[in-house]
Parts: C-alpha cells; sequence; structure tokens
C-alpha cells in the first residue's frame, strides 16, 4: 500500500483537549467494604487526548502540527503543554482560570478497565473569542483543518471556523459530536462512528437504507463526504459516487479507545499530503486496525503504516 511523503503536510487541529490518566495495579482481592476489587496501584502513565490526541496522531504520521484549544490554569494544563511539546505539537492553548482541564483517569487491573472517573467543565466564551481570533491567524499556514469535537464545549464557533477555513481555501474534516449536525454544514467531511450516526439518523435496516440515510444527510448539511466508522464492519465512506467500503482489519482487538482519532489524523494527513479520499481510506483503515491492537489512546507511526 503506497503511502505518500508527509513531511510537508500541515495540518491544523481545533478542539477540546484532555489529560488521559492511567493507573495501572494488581488486583489479588475484593474490598470488605464493598463488592469492589481493590487495586495496588504499581505504575502510572499520562498521554495526549481527545483533539490532542487527534494531533499526536498526525504528528506520529509525519506531519508539521498546530493544535488550538482551551485548557485551565492548572496542573492538568500544564502537564498537556509539556506532552505536546515532547511530542513537536505547536500547541496554542488559550487558558481560562475558571476552567479545569478536562482529565481522564481510568483504573487498569489484570489488563481491564475497571473505572474511569471523570473530571470537566465548560470553558468561558471570551476564552473561546480569543481562540477564534488566533484560528484565523493560523489558516494560512496550514493544508487542511481538523475540528475534533468532544461536547466539552470548546467548539461553539465551530460554524464560524468552518466558514473562515473555506474562505481560505482549506479543506475542512469534522469529528463531530450530539444529535445536531447543522452546526458542522459545509464541512468536506464528517467522521461519525456507527453509534454517533444512529443518533442523528436513526437505525436503518439494510446497506441500502444506510446509504440512503447517509446521503440525505449529506444533501441537507451540503457535505462532500461521509465516512462512518463501523467497528468490526468496517468503515464505509459515502460521496457523490455512492458508497466505498473498506472491511474490518483482521486483528485482535485490544482497545479501540482513540480508534476514531487515528482514522481523522490519517485522512487529513493524506490529504495534506496530496491524495484524494479514496486514496487516504485504506491508510486510515489500517492505521486504525493497528490502534486498536493498542491499549488506551495509541497511534499508528508512519513506520507502522508502511509496514502494514
Amino acid at each position: 500500500m503506497q503511502v505518500p511523503d508527509t513531511t510537508r503536510a500541515r495540518v491544523l487541529v481545533v478542539g477540546d483537549v484532555m489529560l488521559d490518566r492511567y493507573w495501572f495495579g494488581e488486583v489479588s482481592r475484593i474490598s470488605p467494604e464493598a463488592p469492589v476489587p481493590v487495586v495496588k496501584v504499581e505504575r502510572s502513565e499520562e498521554r495526549l487526548g481527545g483533539a490532542a490526541n487527534v494531533a499526536r496522531n498526525c504528528a506520529a504520521l509525519g506531519a508539521q502540527v498546530t493544535l488550538l484549544s482551551v485548557v485551565g490554569a492548572d496542573e492538568a494544563g500544564r502537564t498537556l503543554s509539556r506532552l505536546l511539546a515532547d511530542a513537536g505539537i505547536v500547541a496554542g492553548l488559550h487558558e481560562d482560570h475558571q476552567l479545569d482541564t478536562t482529565v481522564k483517569l481510568r483504573v487498569i487491573g489484570r489488563q481491564q478497565q475497571l473505572l474511569r472517573i471523570d473530571f470537566e467543565n465548560a470553558p468561558a466564551h471570551e476564552v473561546l473569542r480569543a481562540k477564534l481570533t488566533e484560528f484565523e491567524l493560523r489558516l494560512p499556514a496550514c493544508d487542511v483543518v481538523v475540528f475534533s469535537d468532544y461536547g466539552k464545549g470548546g467548539l461553539v464557533h465551530v460554524d464560524a471556523m468552518i466558514a473562515l477555513a473555506h474562505g481560505c481555501g482549506k479543506p475542512v474534516l469534522v469529528d463531530p459530536k450530539g444529535e445536531d449536525y447543522r452546526r458542522y454544514a459545509g464541512a468536506d467531511v464528517l467522521t461519525p462512528n456507527r453509534g454517533e450516526l444512529r443518533e442523528v439518523v436513526g437505525r436503518w435496516s439494510d446497506e441500502a437504507d444506510l446509504c440512503r440515510r447517509a446521503t440525505e444527510l449529506r444533501q441537507q448539511l451540503d457535505i462532500k463526504a461521509l465516512l462512518v466508522t463501523r467497528s468490526e464492519e468496517g468503515m464505509t465512506l459515502f460521496d457523490d459516487d455512492g458508497a466505498h467500503h473498506e472491511p474490518a482489519m483482521a486483528r485482535e482487538v485490544y482497545d479501540v479507545s482513540g480508534a476514531g482519532d487515528t482514522v481523522i489524523a490519517t485522512l487529513a494527513v493524506m490529504l495534506a499530503s496530496g491524495f484524494d479520499l479514496l486514496r487516504a481510506l485504506p491508510l486510515a483503515n489500517l492505521a486504525a486496525g493497528i490502534v486498536v491492537g493498542k491499549l488506551g489512546t495509541a497511534v499508528c507511526t508512519l513506520d507502522e503504516l508502511k509496514r502494514g
């Protein structure tokens, strides 16, 4: 499978960032206080999550990456900034002193996730307005724009940003969230997973019904293409020429968290490197197959993609 030269690809990622924390330990007994396992924590890890994981995936594929987001003026925000710098990502992190940086803490025992604890709240509108101003300034220096929406409030102005991006002739890819996709109108590519699409178009009875519903959604929102990631069913791209399906890669599935980040990141980097969507699709499918074989939010490197 041919992989393009990605070194000149420039990707601008905008969205909700979070810090993924992992506590790993052994489970040897049940608590006498309640019927729950007792985990003796032996090590911990911190990883980039949300839009930051999209940016990390783009960087792992060799692209030049800029990330815009909002964080709190707290330890988690500083940790995110450090991890982004370590990954070679240019980060415009706007601090909101009333915001707690989103943190997802996962407790892992016996190679299984036992518990997840979330810390989060919504950013202030004045901070988001400042991010919008920086977005406009950053646009000319990118080839592709990715919006990574995790529903945390960081993309309140996404409709205005899509319009600005198109005004500069930049392709727009969106990983959407929620039941109302109207704010993503005009985007070039939307990448919902199977469950997210069902929330918007309802349940489909067969492939023909899915194609009809996907076509109607594309027409309503003036979207060039809809890429639906379908877990064990692979992924399907719907565009003006119909449906293009990629079967799931025959790999052992270890953890699907973050696979959608890898898909949209791979598409963005390939488009920024000169590929069209149909040439990028099998590479995105291959990258997703690689990351689901890893624990937690992970990346597919350029070398892994080339090896297949």
